[in-house]
């Protein structure tokens, strides 16, 4: 008995002794990988008589001291793992680096962690193979090492890994592991293989029976789907973006699981597998662009769960069954370019939750259902290129939410209903090429949002081109060709400053053309067929006849009764207003005198550009002398105050804080700083605010601006209940249009004017969250042949970096404040931090990172648009400006390409991807700076 005691005794102290042997080792393997690291991390890793590793950041032990987790996600690691002795832990059960900036190879020795239940090294930049070794490691139930530039087959050994229910190896350059070593994973329910270089379907796929998540897609797989593929649990099945041809397997859905199916963009051939008719669990489906036929219309049957289906752009025929109204929580139900028939089921009214609807492209016929208007979500409505006939229902009124109309290229007949003006949403609206007549209805003028186009072509409209068309001020492209329209065209018309395209050909219209630059400058054939046209400068138009002698007498004479009549009643009106004033300025002369006593002795000089009498006196007087209570913004160069006049204006001036060592001063003559505000006064689009007028007295500057209703992006962002209103739609459009903005100024206005203190205190939003660059006070003119030097001005955390070294001035100076404005408005916040890491050749920044936390995650769609315009944003601030594009080359890429396409899932976005998708999808003039 005390022999056995002794031995218990001795093993207790030897377990012990083990113990903490080993703690010691674990503790050393840690500190020698810590300081093999580039940089300091981990303050709480450091051995002292009072400190145990069981208490150091992201560590976890066992009851005995011994380590069982390693968990540093997104620590701030930058380094290898190549002294990262995994032996030194033989309890591990978990080790998570993910969202680092580890590099080199995975150490083979990581087989050695025998007892690993979960591996997780994705999000880092690892390279070269995926170490066999990993098959050693029989506990493993997760393995994630996605997002990585890991290369080289899928190793076999991975097959081993029988308990492994989670592979995610997802953004790599991998290819397909070796088919006859390769063996099936029994446990496997969730595969994730997308955007590597797959080129067929991994056979060990079909030995995997409990797969519930099977990824695949943006890859290079060619060849069918195997016929026999489709586990009876699979719930979520994604061949997105590949090349597959054949048919889908008729059986996909024979357990009846399938909740997600994506195998759009690809060369599909054939029926829509009848399987798919019993899966009601349906919410996503998406099968667009393929090469898909068939009659579908007892295709499919009822899913109450199905939120988004897209069908669009392949060879399916049949009827629209009435089942669809069935789905009442859809928001997406797109059959568009395929040749279906019949006519449209009015049950698809009974859709409440319906966003886009598009059955574009097809051989629908009938009327349009009244039915389909009492949807209040409505966003995008295309039923264009059917043979639809009829009126357009006056319920259309009834879409408040609706931007994006298209009843293009039907039989439609009647007059335009005037309830068409209560949707005011819209910012798109082509109803060309149909049979209404009528005239214009007048209320079209309410669609003051339109944007993109107001295409009325190809119809019998008669009447004249109604007034109301003016306030359509943001209209980038207007068309109303072959109508029967006559009259003159309203000069009114000149105050569309956006507009960029014009067609007005083949009408009856008559006389000049508006003074503005898209009729200017639009083609011949955007003017013919109109014989009482004239204009002075515009292609293929006769000058406008002059007036012959007795035509002027005739209204000599009138002119003459005109003034009899009016000059004695205007003189009374002059006398009272003259004595008015003199009363008011009498009250506000000790003001006045105060200003006029500073500029005495001074050289004053003012540009006014305001079509309303105003002097820069009456704004003086309205401020009471730019009294503080009239401030609304202070910045770095000057003041802001809110001047309201009694006439009812409204004014932002911006005063610049007098200082000896001002630019203007310094760098211009007088004469040649004057030139360069009259220059800025004569700049004209709907994101750049309007400035007013100018004013120098005795070394004060004083810029007079429209007043923008919801004050500077940057305020915006600093309150959290404005920021939540400024949803993803409208911060895209506020990133959109200060690049539309930049881009005017850089490429349209001649000579060309750099900003040069672009900041998100000078973008302004107006009422519709609609972006306006203002301050120009800092602004240049690029003229040829003079020196572009200058002091470095701007902003702190928006300035270029290269300014302070060459002092040159260049479009790339805007280039880079743009992206740091853009990010900013993404993340909701300054981007500072951010634009360090990336200076520090970080590039493992996840998308979600780049996302303001007030607002709901994006879905949909808008997702594609927020990774397009990241990563445009991305280029715009390069370190070095020839690896900026230019704002023009920005704009196109917005333009041309309304979206980029995003690999699923979304959480492996980082930016290292972002770039790498750009410079794979994006236009040859982008590329190039990729």
């Amino acid at each position: 008995m005390t022999r056995t005691l002794q031995r218990i005794f001795h093993f207790l102290i030897l377990s012990s002794a083990f113990v903490l042997i080993t703690a010691q080792r674990e503790a050393e393997t840690l500190l020698n990988w810590k300081n093999s690291l580039n940089f300091p991390t981990l303050p709480s890793w450091t051995l002292n008589s009072s400190s145990s590793p069981c208490n150091w950041t992201g560590i976890r032990c066992s009851g005995e001291g011994s380590i069982i987790e390693i968990n540093l996600e997104n620590s701030g690691l930058d380094g290898t793992l190549d002294r990262f002795d995994s032996s030194s832990f033989p309890n591990l059960s978990s080790l998570n680096l993910n969202l680092n900036n580890l590099v080199g190879d995975i150490p083979s020795g990581i087989g050695n962690a025998t007892k690993l239940i979960s591996l997780d090294l994705s999000s880092n930049n690892f390279t070269n193979q995926i170490p066999p070794e990993i098959g050693n490691l029989k506990e493993l139930q997760v393995l994630r090492l996605y997002n990585n530039s890991l290369t080289g087959p899928i190793p076999h050994q991975l097959s081993n890994l029988q308990k492994l229910w989670l592979l995610d190896l997802s953004a790599n350059y991998l290819r397909d592991p070796d088919p006859v070593q390769f063996k099936g994973m029994a446990s496997l329910t969730e595969l994730r293989l997308s955007y590597i270089l797959l080129e067929a379907v991994p056979a060990f796929i079909a030995e995997c029976p409990n797969l519930i998540f099977l990824d695949l897609s943006d890859n290079l797989i060619t060849g069918s789907i195997p016929e026999d593929f489709g586990p009876d649990f699979l719930r979520n099945a994604t061949f997105s973006y590949n090349n597959f041809s054949g048919k889908l397997p008729p059986g996909i859905c024979n357990g009846g699981k399938l909740i997600y199916l994506a195998a759009n963009r690809n060369n599909l051939v054939g029926p829509i597998p009848s399987s798919l008719r019993n899966c009601t669990g349906l919410t996503r489906v998406r099968l667009e662009q393929n090469l898909l036929d068939g009659d579908i219309s007892n295709a499919f049957g009822m899913y109450p769960n199905l939120e988004y289906i897209d069908l669009g752009d392949n060879r399916l025929s049949g009827m629209l069954s009435s089942n669809w109204g069935q789905c009442t929580i859809l928001s997406n139900f797109r059959i568009a370019g395929n040749i279906m028939s019949g006519n449209i089921p009015p049950e698809l009214g009974n859709l409440t939750e319906l966003q886009n609807l598009d059955l574009s492209g097809n051989q629908l016929i009938g009327k349009i259902p009244i039915e389909l208007f009492s949807s209040s979500k409505l966003n995008r409505f295309n039923l264009s290129n059917n043979q639809l006939s009829g009126h357009i229902p006056e319920e259309v009124g009834m879409l408040s939410q609706l931007q994006y109309l298209d009843f293009s290229q039907n039989n439609l007949s009647g007059r335009i209903p005037e309830e068409l003006g209560d949707c005011q949403a819209l910012i798109f609206l082509d109803l060309s090429n149909n049979r209404l007549n009528g005239t214009m209805p007048y209320q079209i003028g309410n669609l003051v949002a339109l944007q993109i186009v107001l295409d009325l072509s190809q119809n019998l409209i008669t009447g004249e081109i109604s007034s109301q068309l003016r306030k359509l001020t943001r209209l980038e492209i207007l068309n109303i060709s072959h109508n029967h329209l006559s009259g003159p065209i309203p000069s009114s018309l000149q105050d569309l400053l956006s507009l960029q395209q014009v067609d007005i050909s083949h009408n009856n219209l008559e006389g000049p053309l508006p003074d503005n630059k898209a009729f200017r400058r639009a083609p011949a054939a955007s003017l013919v067929g109109n014989t009482g046209l004239c204009g002075e400068k515009a292609q293929g138009l006769n000058p406008c006849r002059r007036e012959t002698s007795s035509e002027k007498h005739n209204k000599g004479n009138r002119r003459k009764l005109i003034v009899a009549i009016v000059i004695p009643l205007s003189i009374s009106a002059i006398l009272l207003i003259l004595f008015g004033i003199l009363i008011f300025r009498r009250h506000s002369r000790a003001d006045r005198d105060k200003m006029k006593k500073d500029s005495e002795g001074g050289s004053s000089f003012s540009v006014w550009n305001y079509n309303k009498r105003t002097e820069f006196n009456d704004i003086i007087t309205a401020t009471e002398s730019f009294d503080d209570k009239y401030c609304i913004g202070n910045g770095g160069q000057g003041n802001v105050y809110k001047a309201m006049l009694p006439s009812g204006d409204v004014f932002a001036v911006k005063r610049l804080h007098p200082s000896e060592d001002n630019e203007f001063s310094k760098e211009y003559q007088l004469k040649n700083f004057k030139a360069e505000m009259y220059s800025l006064a004569e700049i004209r689009h709907r994101n750049v605010v309007k400035m007013y007028g100018f004013s120098s007295c005795s070394g004060s500057l004083f810029f007079v601006y429209e007043f923008v209703e919801r004050g500077s992006v940057g305020k915006l962002l600093n309150e959290e209940k404005e920021a939540k209103l400024w949803n993803w739609d409208l911060r895209l459009q506020a990133i959109k249009g200060v690049a539309h903005g930049l881009s005017y100024l850089h490429h349209d206005c001649t000579p060309a004017i750099v900003h040069r203190d672009i900041s998100a205190n000078n973008i302004l939003l107006d009422a519709a969250f609609e972006p306006k660059i203002s301050d120009f006070g800092t602004a240049r003119l690029l003229r040829e042949g003079e020196s572009n030097w200058t002091l470095p001005v701007g902003s702190y955390g928006y300035i270029a970096p290269e300014l302070a070294s060459t002092g040159q001035v260049t479009e790339k100076l805007d280039v880079y404040s743009f992206g740091v404005v853009a990010l900013e408005v993404l993340m909701g916040k300054h981007p500072g931090e951010m634009l360090l890491h990336l200076q520090s050749g970080g590039h493992d920044i996840p998308f979600s990172n780049l996302l303001d936390e007030r607002l709901t995650p994006p879905v949909g769609p808008i997702v594609q648009e927020l990774v397009l315009v990241t990563a445009l944003a991305f280029l715009c601030v390069q370190e070095n400006p020839i690896s900026r594009p230019t704002m023009h080359q920005v704009c196109s890429e917005l333009s041309a390409r309304r979206s980029l396409h995003v690999p699923a899932p979304l959480r492996l976005l980082t930016l290292r991807n972002l770039m790498n998708m750009l410079k794979d999808q994006a236009s040859s003039s982008v590329t190039s700076y990729v």
